[in-house]
């Protein structure tokens, strides 16, 4: 018997969390989300020492974020079919490797297989998707928001934690040594990892899969209303989070705050992100998933905009990183909650993979376009304004979503 196939109760009612495989799956989170949450510190030294344009910058991380996004559904696929621990190992090794050679990137080619491909690779086998699949196959339906939510929000802890190591690290160490510190700490990630052991067919919801091949499981899905409209709407979540990560710091830089600024803004995002995925894990349990997600969206759009037409100051800089925080990561744990009510959890990895693939095809164009509209404008204010408006159209296609399974043939 796999570590996982015998964490349930027999009954929901006195099945209790299985807490050795949330803590787990917390920690990879945690270690998985934080050095790429800290990539935006190492953008101004690294092209103060190497000559290269934020676009340069800006295209590797774009890439990472692409790389990260198709990484997932085979990733995650392949988690359903072989395990979960396999994946997580491989992502180790491979985020390791992709901090390694970005560290010591002589040319922008190995910044972009490096810090590009590698880690996005490294993320995609280690990230939300994939340790959420392992919790959701573990604990009843009515645990998955609020199992959702302590995943997340581990993440969350790793963005609050790493943004001040990764700034202390690049002050005593350097842009370069730093990356390989953070490249070691990816080595943990597969000792971390052991307890998820398992795959689809393991775990208390096992018993309750409906059969289906990867290419029923696909058709059924692209052909599902509600689904479509969760891809596109997820889109959004990733141009919005993506942009602020990668150039945040340097926009900080650029309207005359003092640097550190950034250092407590990306931290504040992280802490206060912790309190926004735990609590969409609680409200998410209780409350309309789609109509919560909507509004989320309109309330990014509401600090953005109040931002930029307020006065820029060190105070209004915090206020913006503690909302932000509150809604950064809290789309996360209704989104997977949805894809599991649609279709189960047989293929939960594939198809929530394909759902964050559309939030890193986001992510690309969030980081990419601010750096590029950067070099061409000398501004990031029409990023910004962009993220306004998607924030809406995320809020209008949330909207009609249906928070139901869909309907298949009674199986005995």
């Amino acid at each position: 018997m796999s570590a996982v196939s015998g964490a349930c109760a027999p009954s929901s009612a006195s099945r209790e969390m299985p807490w050795l495989i949330i803590a787990a799956g917390s920690i990879v989170a945690m270690l998985t989300f934080g050095p790429r949450s800290a990539m935006g510190f190492f953008q101004l030294p690294m092209l103060a020492d190497t000559g290269w344009d934020r676009t340069t910058f800006g295209l590797a991380m774009a890439v990472q974020n692409l790389c990260w996004g198709l990484g997932q559904p085979f990733f995650g696929a392949i988690a359903d079919r072989f395990g979960t621990w396999r994946v997580l190992a491989m992502s180790g090794l491979l985020y390791a490797a992709g901090l390694f050679i970005m560290a010591f990137a002589n040319a922008p080619i190995w910044l972009h297989i490096g810090g590009g491909i590698l880690v996005g690779l490294g993320i995609a086998s280690g990230s939300f998707g994939i340790v959420l699949s392992a919790f959701a196959r573990n604990v009843s339906p009515d645990q998955r928001s609020l199992a959702f939510g302590i995943g997340t929000a581990a993440g969350s802890a790793g963005m609050f934690l790493f943004a001040p190591l990764s700034q202390g690290l690049i002050s005593a160490y350097g842009w370069s040594d730093s990356l390989v510190y953070l490249g070691v700490l990816m080595l943990l990630v597969p000792f971390f990892a052991l307890p998820l052991r398992g795959n689809a067919s393991s775990g208390c919801q096992s018993e309750a899969h409906y059969k289906q091949s990867i290419g029923e499981a696909l058709k059924e899905a692209l052909g599902h209303r509600s689904y479509l409209l969760l891809v596109s709407g997820f889109f959004v979540c990733g141009y919005q989070v993506a942009f602020i990560t990668a150039h945040f710091p340097a926009y900080i830089g650029d309207i005359g705050i003092d640097a550190r600024y950034a250092v407590i803004a990306l931290a504040l995002i992280g802490f206060f992100n912790i309190i926004g995925s735990l609590s969409a894990g609680f409200i998410a349990q209780r409350y309309s998933k789609p109509y919560f997600l909507a509004l989320i969206y309109l309330a990014r759009s509401v600090a953005v905009t109040a931002f930029l037409l307020l006065p820029q100051t060190p105070v209004s800089v915090i206020v913006f990183a503690i909302v932000m925080g509150l809604l950064w990561l809290s789309t996360v744990p209704p989104t997977n909650a949805l894809v599991a009510i649609m279709f189960g959890t047989r293929h939960l990895g594939l198809l929530g993979g394909i759902v964050f693939l559309s939030h890193q095809v986001g992510s690309f164009l969030g980081v990419w376009m601010g750096g590029y509209l950067y070099d061409r404008f000398g501004s990031y204010d029409p990023v910004w304004w962009l993220g306004v408006a998607l924030g809406v159209f995320a809020a209008i296609v949330h909207w009609p979503i249906e928070e139901r399974g869909v309907a298949r043939p009674a199986t005995a």
